[in-house]
Protein backbone atom coordinates (compact mmCIF):
# COMPACT_ATOMS: atom_id res chain seq x y z
CA UNK A 1 0.00 0.00 0.00
CA UNK A 2 1.34 3.41 -0.99
CA UNK A 3 0.17 6.46 0.96
CA UNK A 4 0.55 10.02 -0.34
CA UNK A 5 -0.09 13.03 1.89
CA UNK A 6 -1.87 15.76 -0.09
CA UNK A 7 -1.27 19.49 0.35
CA UNK A 8 -3.75 19.51 3.27
CA UNK A 9 -2.91 17.76 6.52
CA UNK A 10 -5.04 14.67 7.04
CA UNK A 11 -6.13 14.19 3.41
CA UNK A 12 -4.48 11.09 1.98
CA UNK A 13 -4.40 9.40 -1.39
CA UNK A 14 -4.01 5.67 -0.83
CA UNK A 15 -2.95 3.23 -3.53
CA UNK A 16 -3.47 -0.39 -2.51
CA UNK A 17 -1.20 -3.11 -3.80
CA UNK A 18 -2.77 -4.73 -6.87
CA UNK A 19 -1.88 -8.39 -7.29
CA UNK A 20 -2.30 -9.08 -11.01
CA UNK A 21 -2.00 -12.20 -13.12
CA UNK A 22 -3.59 -13.61 -16.29
CA UNK A 23 -6.87 -14.24 -14.42
CA UNK A 24 -7.32 -10.62 -13.28
CA UNK A 25 -6.35 -8.92 -10.04
CA UNK A 26 -6.90 -8.87 -6.28
CA UNK A 27 -6.52 -6.08 -3.75
CA UNK A 28 -7.10 -5.49 -0.09
CA UNK A 29 -9.21 -2.31 -0.02
CA UNK A 30 -9.28 -1.98 3.75
CA UNK A 31 -7.25 -3.58 6.51
CA UNK A 32 -7.75 -2.17 10.01
CA UNK A 33 -4.23 -3.04 11.16
CA UNK A 34 -2.63 -1.25 8.20
CA UNK A 35 -4.78 1.85 8.70
CA UNK A 36 -4.04 1.80 12.44
CA UNK A 37 -0.31 1.72 11.54
CA UNK A 38 -0.92 5.01 9.68
CA UNK A 39 -2.36 6.43 12.93
CA UNK A 40 -5.83 6.29 11.38
CA UNK A 41 -7.80 4.67 14.17
CA UNK A 42 -11.05 4.41 12.24
CA UNK A 43 -14.36 2.89 13.14
CA UNK A 44 -16.34 2.63 9.91
CA UNK A 45 -20.06 2.27 10.60
CA UNK A 46 -21.70 2.82 7.20
CA UNK A 47 -20.89 1.97 3.58
CA UNK A 48 -22.39 3.91 0.67
CA UNK A 49 -22.51 3.25 -3.06
CA UNK A 50 -23.58 5.82 -5.62
CA UNK A 51 -23.81 5.86 -9.40
CA UNK A 52 -23.36 9.09 -11.34
CA UNK A 53 -23.57 9.70 -15.05
CA UNK A 54 -20.72 11.48 -16.79
CA UNK A 55 -20.92 15.22 -16.18
CA UNK A 56 -22.61 15.02 -12.76
CA UNK A 57 -21.20 17.03 -9.87
CA UNK A 58 -22.30 16.02 -6.38
CA UNK A 59 -21.49 18.15 -3.37
CA UNK A 60 -19.88 19.75 -1.58
CA UNK A 61 -21.49 17.76 1.26
CA UNK A 62 -20.71 17.35 4.94
CA UNK A 63 -22.40 16.61 8.24
CA UNK A 64 -22.05 18.99 11.18
CA UNK A 65 -20.76 17.94 14.58
CA UNK A 66 -21.45 15.66 16.38
CA UNK A 67 -22.21 13.69 13.20
CA UNK A 68 -19.20 14.75 11.13
CA UNK A 69 -18.02 11.91 8.94
CA UNK A 70 -14.60 10.69 7.98
CA UNK A 71 -14.69 8.97 4.59
CA UNK A 72 -12.63 6.48 2.62
CA UNK A 73 -13.66 6.95 -1.00
CA UNK A 74 -12.95 4.79 -4.05
CA UNK A 75 -14.29 4.30 -7.56
CA UNK A 76 -15.27 0.75 -8.45
CA UNK A 77 -16.18 1.58 -12.04
CA UNK A 78 -15.36 4.71 -14.01
CA UNK A 79 -13.36 7.83 -13.19
CA UNK A 80 -14.07 10.85 -10.97
CA UNK A 81 -12.46 14.09 -9.89
CA UNK A 82 -12.79 13.87 -6.10
CA UNK A 83 -12.59 17.12 -4.12
CA UNK A 84 -12.22 17.83 -0.39
CA UNK A 85 -12.50 21.29 1.19
CA UNK A 86 -11.06 21.91 4.64
CA UNK A 87 -13.90 23.32 6.77
CA UNK A 88 -12.11 22.94 10.13
CA UNK A 89 -12.19 26.51 11.54
CA UNK A 90 -8.97 26.07 13.56
CA UNK A 91 -7.02 24.55 10.67
CA UNK A 92 -4.24 26.55 8.97
CA UNK A 93 -5.67 25.32 5.64
CA UNK A 94 -9.29 26.33 6.44
CA UNK A 95 -11.07 27.08 3.17
CA UNK A 96 -8.50 25.37 0.96
CA UNK A 97 -9.22 22.36 -1.19
CA UNK A 98 -7.35 19.48 -2.74
CA UNK A 99 -8.45 17.04 -5.39
CA UNK A 100 -7.54 13.61 -6.69
CA UNK A 101 -8.53 11.68 -9.80
CA UNK A 102 -9.92 8.33 -8.64
CA UNK A 103 -10.16 5.54 -11.20
CA UNK A 104 -11.38 1.97 -11.24
CA UNK A 105 -8.24 1.05 -13.16
CA UNK A 106 -5.87 2.33 -10.46
CA UNK A 107 -8.16 1.44 -7.53
CA UNK A 108 -6.72 4.43 -5.64
CA UNK A 109 -8.63 5.83 -2.67
CA UNK A 110 -9.06 9.22 -1.01
CA UNK A 111 -9.19 9.43 2.78
CA UNK A 112 -10.99 12.49 4.19
CA UNK A 113 -11.04 12.89 7.96
CA UNK A 114 -13.96 14.53 9.72
CA UNK A 115 -14.05 18.27 9.02
CA UNK A 116 -14.04 18.26 5.22
CA UNK A 117 -16.74 19.04 2.69
CA UNK A 118 -16.73 16.41 -0.05
CA UNK A 119 -17.77 16.54 -3.68
CA UNK A 120 -16.94 14.93 -6.97
CA UNK A 121 -17.33 15.22 -10.72
CA UNK A 122 -18.08 12.02 -12.64
CA UNK A 123 -15.68 12.29 -15.59
CA UNK A 124 -17.38 9.21 -17.03
CA UNK A 125 -20.27 7.05 -15.82
CA UNK A 126 -19.01 6.01 -12.38
CA UNK A 127 -19.79 3.97 -9.30
CA UNK A 128 -18.39 5.53 -6.13
CA UNK A 129 -18.04 3.45 -2.96
CA UNK A 130 -17.22 5.00 0.39
CA UNK A 131 -16.93 3.97 3.99
CA UNK A 132 -18.05 6.46 6.68
CA UNK A 133 -17.11 6.85 10.33
CA UNK A 134 -20.59 8.10 11.34
CA UNK A 135 -24.06 7.21 10.10
CA UNK A 136 -26.11 9.60 8.00
CA UNK A 137 -28.18 12.07 10.02
CA UNK A 138 -30.57 14.27 8.03
CA UNK A 139 -30.70 16.95 10.77
CA UNK A 140 -26.92 17.52 10.51
CA UNK A 141 -26.67 17.21 6.72
CA UNK A 142 -25.25 20.33 5.07
CA UNK A 143 -23.15 21.55 2.20
CA UNK A 144 -21.41 24.36 0.38
CA UNK A 145 -22.00 25.31 -3.24
CA UNK A 146 -19.68 23.49 -5.64
CA UNK A 147 -19.08 26.68 -7.62
CA UNK A 148 -18.53 29.06 -4.71
CA UNK A 149 -16.33 31.93 -5.96
CA UNK A 150 -14.40 32.15 -2.68
CA UNK A 151 -13.33 28.51 -2.96
CA UNK A 152 -12.60 28.83 -6.71
CA UNK A 153 -12.52 25.08 -7.36
CA UNK A 154 -11.43 24.22 -10.90
CA UNK A 155 -13.82 21.45 -11.97
CA UNK A 156 -12.88 21.64 -15.67
CA UNK A 157 -16.44 21.28 -16.95
CA UNK A 158 -18.69 23.89 -18.50
CA UNK A 159 -22.23 22.60 -17.96
CA UNK A 160 -22.32 20.06 -15.13
CA UNK A 161 -25.45 18.19 -14.13
CA UNK A 162 -26.44 19.37 -10.62
CA UNK A 163 -29.30 18.27 -8.37
CA UNK A 164 -31.82 20.84 -7.12
CA UNK A 165 -30.55 20.25 -3.59
CA UNK A 166 -26.97 20.99 -4.60
CA UNK A 167 -27.98 24.08 -6.59
CA UNK A 168 -29.30 25.56 -3.33
CA UNK A 169 -26.37 24.86 -1.02
CA UNK A 170 -24.97 27.74 1.03
CA UNK A 171 -21.98 29.85 0.09
CA UNK A 172 -18.68 29.48 1.90
CA UNK A 173 -19.21 32.99 3.33
CA UNK A 174 -22.57 31.91 4.78
CA UNK A 175 -20.89 28.83 6.29
CA UNK A 176 -18.19 31.00 7.90
CA UNK A 177 -20.79 33.48 9.12
CA UNK A 178 -22.76 30.68 10.82
CA UNK A 179 -19.54 29.77 12.66
CA UNK A 180 -19.08 33.37 13.74
CA UNK A 181 -16.04 33.87 11.52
Amino acid sequence: MEVKQTSIDGLLEIKPTLLKDDRGWFLESYNKDKFDALNLDLDFVQDNLSFSKAGVIRGLHFQSSPYGQGKLVKVIRGRVLDVAVDIRPDSPTFGRYDKVILTAEEQNMFYLPEGFAHGFLAIEDSYLFYKCTKTYNRDYDSGISFNDPDLNIHWNIENPIISEKDKNLQSFRAYKSALGL
